[in-house]
């Protein structure tokens, strides 16, 4: 009977995307690192194939971080296996896994400026509601 994966699979695999991507490294030298295609890393990040805990390890170390950087937020049992309540929005991950909310991310936290920062999120807001109401028209 072939495993199939899950909700779990798929956030841990999303938060080493969101780590390889967020230090500039490419799947193809995160797999020539792990002795992979970068195919397979392309399925590990994406919950199509399981990642093992001994391949998690190596990982981790690669990408420099503790391995509890992939399990925060976890709450045990079968049938509410899944990350919990506590842990970032929904949207917090959607927007860490593309390119430019990374480089958004990226580029903000070097800002000093508390006005300027405060500044830029008014400009998003209202960037963002523009488009609500032409949407909406």
């Amino acid at each position: 009977m072939k495993k199939s994966t899950g909700t779990i699979d798929k956030e841990i695999g999303s938060r080493v995307r969101m780590r390889r991507v967020s230090i500039g490294m490419s799947q193809e030298k995160l797999g020539d690192m792990l002795g992979l295609t970068f195919q397979q890393v392309q399925k590990y990040e994406k919950g199509m194939n399981r990642i093992s805990v001994a391949r998690l390890v190596e990982i981790a170390k690669i990408l420099n971080v503790e391995i509890g950087f992939f399990f925060d937020g976890i709450k045990g049992g079968k049938a509410e296996a899944g990350f919990s309540e506590s842990g970032a929005p929904p949207y917090v991950a959607d927007m860490m896994s593309t390119p430019e909310g990374l480089q958004l991310v990226r580029t903000f936290a070097t800002i000093k400026s508390p006005k300027v920062r405060k500044s830029i999120v008014q400009l998003v807001s209202a960037l963002a509601t523009q488009e609500e109401v032409e949407r909406s028209s």
